[in-house]
Order: C-alpha cells, then sequence, then structure tokens
C-alpha cells in the first residue's frame, strides 16, 4: 500500500494512495503517519481496509512528507562502490554514519532552496528505509521486520559546507530543504525486493544518476542490524541509504545546482519527486 500525506505544511494529513491513483483522506482510521501508526499491526489493519470507503481528496493537494514525527534522519555515506570511487574515495570497511537534521526533512516536490553563500549544492538520489517499531540489538536476519516501509529520499549536499571546512558531514547535509521525503511511504508487500530498484535523477531533464539498490556495499538488512547495535532505532526514523553514481561532485568539471534548475528523480515502484531550485534570501 502506498500511504502519504497531503496538505499545507505542518497542517498534513494521513492519506493512501488507491488503485486509481487518487488520495483517499485516511484521517478518520489514524491520525497521523507516525509513531504508534507505523508499527506492524496497525499498518497490517490499514492494509486489508476497504480504500475505495474512505473520502475522496479532491483537487491537487500539496504533498508532504511521508511519514511524520522523525526523531532521527540517519544516512549512510559512500555506500556504492562506484560513487565512493567518483568521490575520490574508498569503500569503507564499516558502514560511514552521519546524521541530517530533521529540520531538512520537506515535501517531495517543495522548493529546493540553496543555502545562503552556496556554490556546491549537490544532488543525490536514495532509497529510504521507515522504522515501523523500536529495533535493538536484532540480527540481520530478524532485521526486516522492524521495516515499515520504503520511500525515496533527496540527500541534497552542499559539498563545500560537507568537506572543506573543518568538522563533521552533517552542516552541509542539513540545510533547510535538504531532506525531500516521498512521495509515498510503500508498505514492505509492495517490494519484493529493495536490492533491486531501479533509482533515477535528472537536472533540467538531462540524466545525471540512473543506477540501482542491487549495487549497495552494505544492503538494508544489514544496515538495520547494524545501526540497532549503537542506538535504539524509534517508529518514524529514516535510514537514507547512500546513493550510486553521478553526483556533480564527480563529474570533471564538477557541476553543482544553480536558482532556476529543476531536479526530478525517482525509484521504481516508490514514486517520483520533482523540485525548483531557488535562492534563499
Amino acid at each position: 500500500m502506498k500511504f502519504l500525506r497531503y496538505g499545507e505544511p505542518g497542517q498534513e494529513k494521513p492519506g493512501v494512495l488507491d488503485t486509481k491513483g487518487q488520495i483517499r483522506d485516511l484521517s478518520g482510521k489514524v491520525s497521523d503517519l507516525s509513531g504508534p501508526a507505523l508499527s506492524p499491526d496497525v499498518l497490517a489493519k490499514l492494509v486489508d481496509m476497504d480504500i475505495e470507503s474512505l473520502p475522496l481528496v479532491s483537487g491537487n493537494p500539496r504533498l508532504g512528507p511521508c511519514v511524520a514525527g522523525t526523531g532521527k534522519f540517519i544516512c549512510i555515506g559512500l555506500n556504492y562502490a562506484d560513487h565512493a570511487a567518483e568521490s575520490g574515495m574508498a569503500v569503507p570497511p564499516e558502514p560511514v554514519i552521519f546524521m541530517k537534521a530533521t529540520s531538512a526533512i520537506v515535501g517531495p516536490n517543495d522548493d529546493l532552496v540553496i543555502p545562503r553563500g552556496s556554490e556546491k549544492t549537490d544532488w543525490e538520489v536514495e532509497l529510504g528505509v521507515v522504522i515501523g517499531h523500536t529495533a535493538k540489538y536484532v540480527s540481520e536476519a530478524e532485521a526486516l521486520d522492524y521495516v515499515a516501509g520504503y520511500c525515496t529520499v533527496h540527500d541534497v549536499s552542499e559539498r563545500a559546507f560537507q568537506t572543506e571546512h573543518a568538522g563533521q558531514w552533517t552542516k552541509g547535509k542539513s540545510c533547510d530543504t535538504f531532506g525531500p521525503t516521498g512521495p509515498w511511504l510503500v508498505t514492505k508487500d509492495e517490494v519484493a525486493d529493495p536490492q533491486n530498484l531501479a533509482m533515477w535523477l535528472t537536472v533540467n531533464g538531462e540524466t545525471m544518476q540512473n543506477g540501482s539498490s542491487k549495487t549497495m556495499v552494505y544492503g538494508v538488512a544489514f544496515l538495520v542490524s547494524y545501526l540497532s547495535q549503537f542506538m535504539s532505532l524509534h517508529p518514524g526514523d529514516i535510514i537514507s541509504t547512500g546513493t550510486p553514481p553521478g553526483v556533480g561532485m564527480g563529474m570533471k568539471p564538477p557541476r553543482y545546482l544553480k536558482a532556476g534548475d529543476v531536479v526530478e528523480l525517482g525509484i521504481e515502484g516508490l514514486g517520483n519527486q520533482k523540485q525548483v531550485t531557488r535562492a534563499d534570501v
């Protein structure tokens, strides 16, 4: 099933996509797509309901982030060998972990704001994993039992902030609007294999990234298990699992986003995003 959130920022309501691609209002069933609503028991009941009986949402409302109340936005760096190569870095012996501020999370089609002083704002299409119930010290074999579903994530990065300033990567990843998420939270039953999903991204209609989650170094089950050894993963937490090659930093010469550019991206079965870039004022 494809769950979503719609409405103006801060006023989103939960919804679900019906078989005709129309939005049905879900607020009579759950207050929002967060916390308890993401548990296996609740999701199972929602998946079994009669979608056509839910109120039809008219018009073409804005789509918000597909998950509410995210406590942790955990990102994995250099998780595709060919992307590590284009970045001039070695494949890490263990996953590279960094955090993206939750204040960066926006809807899939909201404007992408280039921050003040930025000259190297870059793109990265990534598979997002949404946690459904608390995971701590879980094995790789049982890790996917703790996943509510999957979504498309745009891990926008400011490369100068990330790598040319002293300190950690987080400040180059956490600018406002640097975490478009959605359009949908797709439940596990609709994703036969998270390690075999086509991924793509274009800038102004030109293909930049054309890859697949099958080339990940560390797969979804391993990452959920690995992270749970160091921190508890809670419902609504998002793991952004890395990007395939084709980012602007890896081009010769490098190429970055400027105001007015249009970025489109998507993942097989998980939906597409479209952002227009503008400068912060």
